[in-house]
């Protein structure tokens, strides 16, 4: 194993539950904000989500001196040219809510045809640690639902529809989502170089 402790380089409590349970039984000791009571809050300005999430573990790394992972995601909707992409967290504006982004997204697409509401999720981890860096990506399709369904996860999880099970990510319970989501394929690849 390359190392045997690191902390997860962001503020969200949805994002760290999720990690937590994707990286379970790893061997690697998680640690987050919550260790740490001068915990920086990480501004995402740049204008990919390798970029972002970089920013955010090399920011905890130096911070800390404790390997950093930190990730970046975006939805990506084909018929809005790849929007919201990487502004998917305040797609809706600064101090917006899920719900709001949800809305205007929803809004973008009134009238526009199942066929041609196909979307992406893309997870990338960024890793910062002694001897270097790493950015790996995952990714999950399907498309945008013509109205919220389910009251699990967060963030676009209620209007992503997975085409395999025709469920949105909201409608799945957390096991099944974490078996085939965005975040837990870019873990997934961040498990197996972390043991190679």
């Amino acid at each position: 194993m390359r190392f045997s402790k690191l902390i997860l380089a962001t503020n969200n409590r949805h994002k760290i539950a999720e990690i937590t349970a994707l990286l379970e039984g790893a061997g690697v000791t998680i640690l987050t904000k919550a260790g740490f009571p001068d915990f920086p809050e990480i501004e995402e300005t740049a204008n990919t989500l390798a970029e972002n999430a970089l920013e955010k573990s090399r920011t905890i790394f130096r911070k800390y001196g404790i390997p950093a992972v930190a990730d970046d995601t975006g939805l990506e909707v084909d018929c809005l040219g790849g929007a919201p992409g990487v502004y998917s967290a305040r797609y809706a504006g600064e101090g917006c809510t899920f719900a709001d982004n949800n809305r205007k997204l929803l809004h973008e697409l009134e009238g526009v045809p199942v066929e041609r509401r196909r979307a992406r999720f893309v997870t990338v981890i960024a890793v910062t640690y002694a001897d270097g860096e790493i950015c790996l990506e995952g990714d999950v399709h399907g498309y945008i639902a013509t109205e919220p369904r389910g009251d699990n996860g967060f963030g676009y999880d209620p209007v992503f529809i997975y085409q395999p099970l025709g469920e949105t990510f909201a409608e799945m319970g957390s096991e099944t989502k974490n078996a085939v989501s965005h975040r837990a394929v870019a873990l997934g690849k961040f498990k197996d170089w972390l043991f190679s």
